[in-house]
């Protein structure tokens, strides 16, 4: 239990080592977008890369090779459906939710907020987080494929082009 051989700690050293050195390869070839802010595809392929990791230094069943391909597979999937959603913008929403507003003009909208689970509170630290204090300084908060909440100030808003494809209460918020 506390110990099984000298062997397999050098096997884990050794495969650690060299299976470390693959992953640090693969993400640099399959470019920035494997280390991006995550959405929920991003984050499975993150954690199935961890998962696959440990796997390789973990269990004598997989062979280093198996697992530097299986590394690969996962880093060329993400690439693909990268790929694919760039260039066929209706798989995106497959593949990644939309982002939705939660704040119009100052008021919390209230069904969005429900439906996207965001409470009051983590409104109020988005606007915090931008140095504002009052909510009717905002034009917009916007929940981000991500999770993250984007911030847009009224003085800020502009023609508001940067909320086109944003889900609203009411339709898209482009064109309003």
């Amino acid at each position: 239990m506390w110990f099984d051989s000298w062997s397999d700690l050098g096997r884990i050293l050794a495969v650690g080592a060299t299976a470390y050195a693959a992953v640090v390869l693969v993400l640099r070839v399959s470019g920035k977008r494997t280390l991006a802010k995550l959405n929920a595809f991003d984050l499975v392929v993150t954690v199935a890369l961890g998962s696959t990791l440990a796997t390789i230094l973990l269990n004598s069943d997989v062979s280093w090779s198996e697992g530097v391909v299986a590394l690969a597979l996962l880093a060329t999937a993400q690439f693909v459906v990268a790929w694919a959603t760039v260039r066929r913008p209706g798989l995106r929403t497959v593949v990644t939710s939309r982002p939705t507003l939660v704040l119009r003009d100052g008021e919390p909208l209230a069904d969005a907020m429900r439906e996207q689970r965001v409470s009051m509170d983590e409104l109020r630290q988005a606007v915090r987080a931008t140095g504002s204090g009052d909510l009717s300084s905002v034009a917009a908060v916007v929940l981000e494929s991500d999770g993250s909440l984007s911030v847009v100030p009224t003085d800020r808003m502009g023609d508001g082009s940067s909320l086109e494809g944003v889900d609203s209460a009411h339709g898209p918020a482009a064109g309003r």
